[in-house]
């Protein structure tokens, strides 16, 4: 969805053009796969990071037009709501630095970034969801500006056929509707991307599926929506039900989500690629000119455009990516599940410890995937969604143990061991994989801080509500500023 959409009015012939040149894309990506015509043996990583943005206050400051004019920096870009940001940070290798590469590049562009911010009233925090929001902001008047924000929303609304209803029992329980897809703003989120050939696709997947709940409950950050205290990583349930175009009656029937787990390993990205056409009708069809038949004969590549745009609307926790730079074709997974924060060495600790252990899994020789069911790994990721760092989470040979058993003495070794397929200087692999068992060892992270410090201003002083959330949310931005690792925090 990051592309500019123009067309505003969809008529019955529009998507039927779609359908069909859906569906030749698909059949050019499957020749594509047969011809062995994608880059490999390149590997390479990347990542996206969202931001929110508060006043001096830690209210929401809805004013990214005018921070992203301050900060003239063409790798920041505007995101759902105006109080959001995004930075793509340029993608490296991991060998020879490469974590450190691209920290100093984020804590580069964060600092300059702050600074410029400030400037218009505004700051710059890395979190899963701002506590500071309320049902004032759930409005679709602060949608971004850029067209394609509202077109998406009006068009998932209409698919629907009525409001979003948001309900969520955690701590305390949240319900509420909304006329737009504003909600989906609140989720901000860290992005992991990794290249890989077509033969290792299924393999990197799989792995990412199986470990996608071990990931949330080490680096859970969303414990507050609306001004309740809800899941540990609210965002996951949230995400879910904001961007739902099934009324009640389909999901009755079995139809499919958008923000979907998915409910199979897989053999091939094609498998992929298929059902996001054979599942999902387009909720944006914008054809372009562009004959993918008729590019791949002469030997060019295609940019795939209907495939990629309706593949960009289908929310799977982990994406699969066609893209094309320079004139080659590549593959990536896009692991979506973790919120932004708390901090950059945070943010660069779970991408170590996700990293290695897909790569560890990716390559062993009797896949994880094989050992458990597809339902389970599921099951896996919505009770961490739920308990984070407190879950009890299963896995093959141990059965259901705590998540922080099963970090410590199963899987840290696994991504110690992968990091160094990557080739990571070994003194990188240390830092960042001990950040992770450090919160481990102290069952800490940043949905428990954030409750900490919450219950702290609220249950223990004479604060309001509203009031120990904009302290709690002071006190982690000054937090995340300092970089220390959030297991270290004080409240």
């Amino acid at each position: 969805m990051g592309q500019e959409v123009d067309s505003q009015v969809f008529t019955r012939e529009d998507r039927t053009r779609y359908r069909y040149k859906v569906r030749r894309c698909l059949d050019v990506f499957e020749r594509m796969l047969r011809e062995a015509r994608f880059e490999s043996g390149k590997p390479s990583t990347g990542l996206e990071i969202e931001f929110n943005l508060i006043d001096e206050h830690g209210d929401p400051a809805m004013k990214n037009i005018e921070v992203l004019e301050a900060i003239a920096d063409p790798d920041f870009q505007t995101e759902l709501g105006q109080f959001n940001l995004e930075i793509n940070v340029p993608p490296r290798r991991l060998a020879g630095g490469g974590f450190c590469g691209f920290e100093d590049d984020v804590r580069a562009s964060l600092n300059a970034a702050e600074t410029q911010a400030a400037r218009v009233g505004a700051h710059l925090v890395m979190v899963g969801i701002l506590p500071t929001l309320s049902p004032d902001h759930m409005t679709a008047s602060l949608l971004s500006p850029n067209p394609r924000y509202a077109l998406l929303s009006d068009q998932i609304l209409a698919a629907r056929g009525e409001d979003i209803v948001i309900a969520i029992d955690g701590v305390e329980r949240l319900q509420t509707t909304t006329d737009s897809i504003i909600p989906e703003a609140a989720c901000t989120s860290t992005q992991l991307h990794v290249q890989v050939g077509p033969d290792e696709f299924a393999d990197y997947w799989n792995s990412a599926q199986a470990i996608a709940g071990v990931q949330l409950a080490a680096g859970a950050n969303s414990p507050f929506l609306l001004g309740k205290e809800l899941w540990r990583e609210t965002r996951i349930a949230l995400f879910e039900q904001a961007t739902d175009t099934r009324a009640e009656e389909l999901k009755a029937q079995g139809v499919r989500p958008r923000v979907w787990f998915g409910e199979r390993w897989i053999t091939s990205i094609f498998d992929l690629f298929e059902e996001n056409v054979r599942y999902f009708p387009a909720l944006l069809p914008i054809t372009e000119q562009e004959d993918p038949v008729e590019v791949l004969d002469r030997g060019d590549t295609p940019t795939l455009a209907e495939l990629r745009l309706h593949n960009g609307t289908i929310y799977r926790w982990n994406r699969p990516v066609y893209d094309v730079v320079r004139d080659r074709p590549h593959l990536r997974v896009e692991n979506r599940v973790l919120p932004a924060g708390p901090t950059v060495v945070d943010t660069m600790a779970n991408a170590a410890f996700y990293f290695g252990l897909t790569r560890a899994l990716a390559s062993s020789e009797r896949p994880v995937w094989s050992q458990m069911s597809f339902r389970v790994a599921e099951e896996n990721f919505h009770t961490a969604s739920r308990h984070g760092i407190d879950a009890q989470l299963y896995w093959p040979g141990l059965g259901t143990v705590p998540a922080t058993e099963l970090i410590l003495r199963g899987l840290l070794p696994l991504a110690h061991e992968g990091l160094d397929d990557w080739g990571v200087d070994p003194a990188e692999r240390d830092r960042l994989l001990g950040v992770i068992e450090q919160r481990c060892l102290l069952s800490r992270n940043g949905a428990t801080w954030q409750a900490h410090c919450f219950h702290q201003l609220y249950d223990e002083g004479s604060a309001s509500r509203m009031e120990a959330l904009r302290g709690m949310v002071r006190r982690y931005s000054d937090h995340m500023h300092s970089n220390e690792p959030v297991h270290t925090w004080t409240a």
